[in-house]
């Protein structure tokens, strides 16, 4: 059998057709490759489209690493959580009351960052109220093309967000911002005493066996076989187009920094929502959504419809060139769907061609 009608051996055994019509679809519109591992009660399926790597015809591996970008911030709030649930913390404390030095706003809370609702200005950019984007640290174009592989440290983005004005009062609004969640990694540092990578191998990639999982830190390189991902920028006035496999994520710390796989994010999210990871009543807070968003705490809640399978939970990603995942799942984490997708030299923008065919895969996955 082809790799990209692969069935994993202990799965139903049975080929999904619909399921790789699903992901050949990202490659028809513009993506390099995919590789999709769907859970449900038919059994496990993996599968592949697209290549590997531009030029060459091998296919992604099905059990391939990429960099999942935002699809870090659940494990974030997971590990936040748990030290809620060991009293350690505070849902509703002031983080300034655990971080002192940063001088933040007394009135934001950890629920606040968890859930977006601080107003603190996003250090990768935000967008200007008529919709056009005001660039932050660089994190698109030439600019991060040539910056990619550099050293940023966690208070330094965050100070950096800091000396821009708030989007609004603190629990006002809701507003996505990547600093949550890189100041969410400074209060899991400061209440633990330990690095948040060590934190996080110790309250859940270990309990879990995620042994694809990594928090990098500064280090740029996927460590295991991996499918390459390429970005397309403008210089002057010529495209161009470079293999971004080695990026320094230290520019997302804690809200877009980890590298995984899809059997891993599977068996976290099944995990997460099947409440091996914390407490009732905070799955139950992390599940409940909030404002415009329709964010929990770490993860979006979107309903799809009686039609149309009910409610599922997900937090997908993108690291800032190359790379995407998605981490999507029924509430009680019993159907999931996770998949890595690298972009390639198709001139299309990957975050609006990707809706479409995401649309049909949800349907195909969580419908009927």
């Amino acid at each position: 059998m082809s790799e990209a009608l692969h069935t994993v051996e202990n799965g139903s055994g049975q080929d999904r057709p619909e399921l790789q019509k699903a992901i050949q679809e990202f490659v028809d519109a513009g993506f390099a490759g995919m590789q999709m591992r769907v859970h449900d009660e038919r059994g496990e399926w993996a599968g592949s489209a697209g290549v590997r790597k531009l030029g060459e015809d091998a296919k992604p591996q099905t059990n391939g690493l990429f960099w999942v970008g935002s699809s870090t911030k659940t494990f974030t709030a997971t590990l936040v959580l748990r030290l809620v649930a060991d009293g350690a913390i505070g849902l509703d404390d002031p983080v300034a009351d655990h971080l002192p030095r940063l001088g933040l706003d007394r009135r934001i809370t950890v629920r606040m960052l968890l859930q977006h609702t601080s107003g603190l200005y996003s250090y990768t950019g935000e967008l200007d109220p008529d919709g056009t984007f005001v660039p932050g640290i660089p994190s698109m174009g030439k600019e991060w093309v040539e910056n990619r592989l550099r050293t940023y440290r966690p208070e330094e983005l965050v100070r950096f967000a800091l000396s821009r004005p708030a989007r609004f009062e603190p629990g006002a609004g809701q507003s996505y911002s990547n600093t949550n969640y890189t100041l969410a990694l400074l209060l899991i540092e400061q209440v633990t005493g330990r690095s948040y990578a060590e934190e996080m191998q110790r309250g859940i990639l270990r309990p879990l066996g995620l042994r694809g999982t990594v928090v990098p830190g500064t280090s740029p390189e996927l460590p295991g076989p991996h499918a390459h991902g390429y970005y397309r920028y403008q210089d002057a006035d010529e495209w161009k187009v470079v293999d971004v496999s080695r990026q320094n994520s230290s520019l997302l710390a804690g809200a877009g920094d980890m590298i995984s796989s899809t059997e891993d994010l599977h068996t976290f999210f099944s995990a997460l929502l099947g409440g091996k990871l914390l407490p009732d009543r905070l799955l139950a807070e992390m599940l409940k959504p909030h404002g415009e968003l329709g964010y929990g705490l770490g993860l979006f809640v979107q309903e799809l419809g009686p039609d149309h399978g009910g409610i599922i939970v997900h937090h997908n990603g993108g690291a800032p060139g190359g790379y995407g995942a998605l981490m999507i799942s029924t509430p009680d984490g019993s159907k999931t769907l996770t998949a890595g997708l690298t972009t390639g030299d198709a001139a299309s923008n990957p975050a609006v061609v990707i809706q479409e065919a995401l649309d049909r895969l949800i349907k195909a996955v969580f419908s009927g």
